[in-house]
């Protein structure tokens, strides 16, 4: 059976198509999931224009925020059953056997691969799922807003454990894009006062951000560091990845701060890192999410206690997925989501 799927086929700006592809065989310890929802994530936008700095194994099924339901299983899966409502992770190759994988730490393995661009993705009625990725899903959460579990995961990795908030910190969020956002939620959850930074361009996506009880800041935000004591923030997280951000997180952060580097971006540094050593400041990269992570955002979504309903702007059929990137890459919304059920 043939079945529709966004496919990334080339590394130049715009090598995304509807392509008609076979629906793919699983191994014995694998699952085929039926797509219910697809988040669209900033990188499937910048695998779109070419502007990622990662490799990509194409042609390749973009789509690795994701959730459904399982239409079949491999002989040695025999922890999920047929029908059950499952949530993936992003993990779809890595080394078991590698000392990161023992550990736990399977998401910093350097021969892990993903899903959308290492291996195919979810931009389709059914793809392929290693059982060991896979989450329950409870009855109470939309399979609709489980979908987006995975970019709860990255603001939760990013802060909770990459971050030292106390309750009555101040943090920064420099970046209004969706993991942005979602850090100030999460931050919010642990306590402390928050505050996004964006740019002009943001300003929908700053709105929202005033929904999670943040405040908003568009362009230098050395006044809100500074209120107070003058010393500036306790932490900042970099969600933005250009260079620039990551200098002003270091400038607005006090003495024996924090910052955590979640954001991406291929472009070098231009500024001098003495300020970091000056001020004693901890920074660390973040990168993905692990089994425990997802667990606990899972609890999370399904109490209600992190909404990410605000953040999503809409929902597409497969057919439209054009429409539903430029809606996203313009700013108009923060989060699409795509359904590959849906008709159009």
């Amino acid at each position: 059976m043939k079945m529709p799927a966004v496919v990334n086929y080339a590394n130049q700006a715009g090598a995304v198509e509807i392509r008609e592809l076979p629906t793919p065989e699983i191994g014995d310890d694998e699952v085929l999931l039926e797509v219910a929802a697809v988040g669209v994530c900033g990188s499937d936008l910048h695998q779109w224009t070419a502007h990622h700095s990662w490799p990509v194994n194409y042609p390749v099924v973009l789509g690795h925020e994701f959730a459904g339901t399982i239409a079949n299983r491999g002989a040695q899966v025999t922890q999920f059953q047929l029908g059950d409502r499952v949530v993936s992770e992003t993990a779809a190759v890595i080394d078991a056997d590698s000392p990161l994988s023992r550990q736990g730490l399977y998401n910093l393995d350097p021969s892990r691969k993903g899903f959308g661009y290492g291996v195919d993705g979810a931009m389709t009625r059914f793809v392929r799922v290693p059982a060991r990725c896979l989450h329950q899903v409870p009855e109470t959460l939309p399979l609709e807003i489980a979908a987006l579990t995975e970019p709860c995961c990255v603001a939760y990795n990013a802060v909770v454990h990459h971050g030292e908030i106390r309750p009555g910190n101040r943090v920064l969020v420099i970046g209004a894009g969706t993991i942005g956002i979602l850090c100030a939620a999460v931050a919010r959850l642990q306590g402390a006062r928050v505050a996004v930074c964006g740019l002009p361009r943001d300003a929908e996506r700053l709105r929202i951000v005033r929904q999670y009880g943040c405040e908003d800041i568009v362009g230098d935000p050395t006044e809100w560091a500074r209120a107070g004591d003058g010393l500036g923030v306790d932490g900042a997280i970099d969600a933005a990845g250009a260079s620039a951000a990551l200098k002003t997180a270091i400038a607005a952060v006090r003495p024996g701060g924090w910052i955590s580097k979640v954001g991406w971006g291929p472009q070098p540094l231009d500024f001098s890192l003495d300020p970091l050593v000056q001020k004693g400041l901890t920074l660390r990269g973040s990168f993905s999410h692990n089994w425990p992570i997802w667990e606990s955002v899972i609890q999370l979504l399904a109490t209600g206690d992190l909404d990410v309903r605000p953040i999503v702007g809409g929902t597409w059929p497969i057919e439209q997925w054009q429409d539903a990137f430029e809606a996203m890459s313009s700013g108009q919304i923060v989060k699409a989501v795509i359904q590959p059920h849906r008709n159009s």
